[in-house]
């Protein structure tokens, strides 16, 4: 079933057609000419229209190009009661979908509209799918393969064509505002600026003067008037990194911008509409900070529309690899080093570090390795002293703690199956990382048979190369 719209200025017309249109279980609407068409057209949506082409008030020219304008996917079927080869041309490049002669046989109008209905939803269906890879590929830059990574691009996926206020979580460095700007890329918004603002890197005054401008003479040094972020935002999305770090006078400011739509620059008293979606992100507890009075409840409520949570990297190592090889080609065209690749002891000693700076560490790291490299090999000793210090000194739970003092720095409330499985998977990529991947090796340190190493290699899904 499709909604029609049928266009002609006689009545009986009107009538005959939509009675054999319903046959076929369309919905039908009828307008007695171009000016019916337009305020038809703009209460809902069609997908398939039949016009006359010559009525008192237009043609049927007229009536495609006002659908057009709404939804270039509807299809526009022209009757006409005098043919001619020009107007067949005129319509058809106008966008018709077909041309039929009055007088027509009932069946041949059915069959035509079932087409053009055909059409119609064959259009919109692609279009749909256009719009979802537009999605897709607009998060291609959130790298990864884990469960927690794909989570993230459904949600930027589903966030995106809204102007929904998303609320990003994560520690830092996690990349909050990566996907921050990937919303913003698979958004209608996509075309405008996105600006973006660190709320813990400014002071309260400048913050205030940099989000919402200020006039000339609104404070010592305020020589010109200035528009804030938001203007320069208009119709684009702004992003407020470390939104938690507001004080609790630009919150108010920023609850009215949030509530109305208006910003006043400082010094002035005239409000100005503006358009923009706001992104915010924190790697604090914002409902915490709420109930400690230090953001306020009210605009919590407005931030926290569509919350996205970005996992550590520590929480994601399945990810590594891929990181690892996107960062290595971003590395080597920026500094303009060789190509380089991991080596396997070297991504195994990544794979046991912790990642207290996340991914943003694990740029600075590989960008390290590939600078103090030689060959096209990055080995483990180009990874930094302290990071196989930090690994030592945290899995050697035989040499380096005696008796059970160790214990003492463990919580009273634990996941035991975790912890123990957490333990020993970084014991065998110590391991394996000090053998250099050789696992016969490996497995005469661990006091494990070759078949025992390579079962719990496969159930902590470490990948070695084969010796």
């Amino acid at each position: 079933m499709a909604r029609l719209l049928i266009v002609d200025d006689e009545i009986h017309m009107r009538n005959i057609l939509a009675a054999n249109l319903r046959q076929d279980g369309h919905f039908v609407v009828d307008a007695a000419g171009v000016i019916d068409a337009k305020d038809a057209l703009s209460q809902g949506e069609y997908d398939v229209i039949v016009t006359d082409h010559k009525m008192p008030d237009g043609t049927g020219i007229d009536v495609l190009k006002i659908a057009m304008e709404d939804d270039t996917t509807t299809s526009v079927i022209f009757l006409t009661a005098v043919g001619s080869i020009e107007l067949a041309v005129e319509s058809m490049r106008a966008g018709a979908f077909d041309f039929l002669l009055k007088p027509f046989l009932p069946e041949v109008l059915r069959a035509t509209v079932s087409r053009a209905a055909e059409h119609t939803r064959l259009l919109r269906e692609n279009s749909r799918l256009k719009d979802a890879m537009t999605r897709l590929e607009g998060s291609s830059e959130i790298i990864g393969i884990s469960s927690a990574i794909k989570h993230v691009r459904e949600e930027i996926a589903k966030v995106a064509p809204t102007n929904a206020t998303a609320l990003i979580t994560g520690e830092t460095g996690t990349g909050k505002e990566l996907v921050a700007r990937a919303i913003h890329k698979c958004s209608p918004r996509a075309n405008h600026s996105f600006m973006a603002v660190n709320c813990a890197a400014l002071s309260e005054s400048l913050l205030e003067s940099e989000l919402f401008g200020h006039e000339r003479g609104a404070f010592t040094g305020a020589d010109r008037a200035r528009e804030g972020l938001f203007e320069a935002a208009h119709q684009g999305t702004l992003f407020l990194d470390e939104i938690a770090e507001l004080s609790l006078p630009a919150q108010a400011k920023l609850l009215r911008v949030l509530t109305d739509g208006q910003v006043t620059r400082l010094g002035s008293t005239r409000p100005r509409k503006v358009d923009v979606r706001v992104i915010a992100a924190t790697h604090r507890d914002l409902w915490t900070r709420t109930r400690e009075h230090l953001f306020r409840e009210d605009l919590y409520y407005r931030v926290v529309v569509f919350p996205i949570a970005i996992p550590p990297l520590r929480d994601r190592k399945e990810d590594l690899p891929d990181l690892c090889e996107h960062f290595l080609r971003l590395i080597e065209k920026e500094l303009k080093v060789p190509k380089r690749r991991l080596t396997v002891a070297a991504l195994n000693l990544l794979s046991a570090y912790g990642f207290p700076g996340n991914v943003r560490e694990l740029r600075n790291l590989l960008e390290r390795a590939c600078i103090v490299s030689e060959g096209d090999e990055i080995l483990p000793e180009a990874l930094p002293p302290n990071l196989q210090s930090v690994l030592l000194s945290g899995a050697n739970l035989s040499q380096g703690a005696r008796g059970d003092e160790w214990l003492s720095t463990v919580p009273e409330s634990i996941d035991l199956r975790g912890f123990l499985n957490s333990v020993e998977r970084r014991l065998l990529l110590r391991t394996l990382a000090e053998t250099g991947g050789a696992q016969a090796e490996a497995a005469r340190r661990l006091g494990l048979s070759r078949s025992d190493l390579g079962y719990k290699l496969a159930k902590h899904e470490i990948k070695v190369a084969a010796e």
